[in-house]
């Protein structure tokens, strides 16, 4: 039996289902951001280093576990992953005081880059004509759960409490884990190198492939981007004129979640040769998305299509991004992943606290002009680079 014929359809949900449950873990506490400040009598700025701590343990899991997928056994290790990450949940779940919260954080965080174990994965089981679609799917579910965990935290927060949403994450998590264990084929790609040697080859790929060093670069500059215009959305929309609730603010999460149609479209334009084609796009309209965002304080209209804009923006850039390194070297996925996400989420990272700078400093207008200047720069980066084609293909 081929590795991909066992990929069924039904798989490959689970395996988005999955992928999106775990990153999801990271967000819950994006639009609850400001419930939090004030049930631990704590400032806006170090609620605010609770988003800041969950892109830096994801960066760091990405670097010390994701390229353990090209020497352990692939099931066992997403499914103990899984449940470490239900763990942490359940930590800040209990939280008595910010530390609480923050370790909790961080160890949910470390253990959620599953979500970048099962991507590699689904790439290697998946027909070589199919690689791009299915990639698109994964990260189709990984969205939908980026976007979709600010909406449910909202929603079970008016219902119950900030800490009922992760009381109910933790136990779907390890109900996940064991779906995985019983549906996930074994897998052992087996890289035959000592763990230290194993973390040196993924500094050694981005030495050697161009094409990585340029997609990572374009990968960190949109999920700055990214988080440029999500860290401080709860800031705004909880402030005048709109004093939003947790549950209205979560409910933003629904107009990205449309973004998980480009993730799809982009991969089926990979596995037909156009990914350059799908980066472009994307990166134009990055830009153009700033332009209905800095009416955000006047227009809840306005802002919402610049939402809408920037996520199906991000997300093409991505899955384009991905197809193109998956292409590269078939036996190091995982390592290729822990590469180009490492450096993804170090721009997350970089973005929430760059966000929370220009916003406490200038703003809304401080925010927009950070965002643009950033896109401008994304787009100026891939017009450079497709002028030398070996490199940008």
């Amino acid at each position: 039996m081929t590795p991909h014929a066992r990929l069924t359809p039904g798989l490959v949900a689970l395996m988005a289902f999955a992928t999106g449950l775990a990153v999801a873990s990271n967000y819950y506490a994006q639009p609850l951001l400001h419930t939090l400040s004030e049930t631990f009598g704590v400032s806006v700025g170090l609620a605010g280093f609770i988003v800041t701590a969950a892109q830096l343990g994801y960066a760091i899991g990405l670097v010390l576990l994701v390229p353990l997928g090209d020497l352990l056994e692939r099931r066992g290790l997403i499914v103990s992953m899984t449940l470490l990450g239900a763990v942490g949940l359940m930590i800040t779940a209990s939280a008595q005081h910010i530390g609480m919260v923050l370790f909790g954080t961080a160890l949910t965080a470390l253990f959620s880059v599953v979500a970048q174990v099962l991507l590699p994965f689904a790439a290697t089981l998946a027909a070589p004509e199919q690689r791009g679609r299915v990639v698109g799917t994964i990260m189709s579910g990984l969205l939908l759960g980026i976007l979709l965990a600010r909406t449910v935290a909202g929603v079970l927060a008016g219902i119950g409490s900030w800490r009922t949403v992760y009381w109910v994450a933790a136990p779907l998590l390890v109900l996940t884990a064991l779906a995985l264990w019983r549906a996930l084929p074994k897998h052992h790609e087996n890289a035959a190198l000592p763990y230290p040697q194993l973390l040196a080859s993924v500094f050694r790929l981005f030495a050697e492939e161009p094409v990585l060093r340029l997609r990572a670069l374009l990968g960190a500059l949109s999920f700055t981007i990214f988080s440029v215009l999500w860290t401080p959305m709860a800031f705004l929309l909880s402030g005048a004129p709109y004093h939003y609730s947790d549950v209205s603010i979560g409910l933003f999460g629904l107009v990205g979640a449309a973004g998980a149609l480009a993730a799809t479209q982009a991969g089926r334009l990979a596995d037909r040769g156009r990914g350059d084609h799908a980066t472009l796009y994307g990166l134009a309209l990055l830009l153009l998305s700033w332009l209905p965002i800095a009416f955000a304080e006047s227009s809840v209209i306005a802002f919402i299509i610049g939402i809408l804009v920037l996520d199906l923006a991000v997300q093409a850039v991505h899955v384009s991004n991905q197809s193109a390194i998956y292409r590269l070297r078939p036996e190091a996925r995982s390592r290729l992943t822990s590469a180009y996400m490492t450096c993804y989420f170090i721009g997350g990272a970089s973005g929430s606290l760059l966000s929370a700078w220009a916003y406490a400093h200038s703003g809304w207008t401080g925010v927009v002009v950070l965002g643009t200047a950033l896109s401008a720069s994304a787009l100026a980066v891939w017009l450079l680079a497709a002028r030398r084609a070996p490199v940008a293909a």
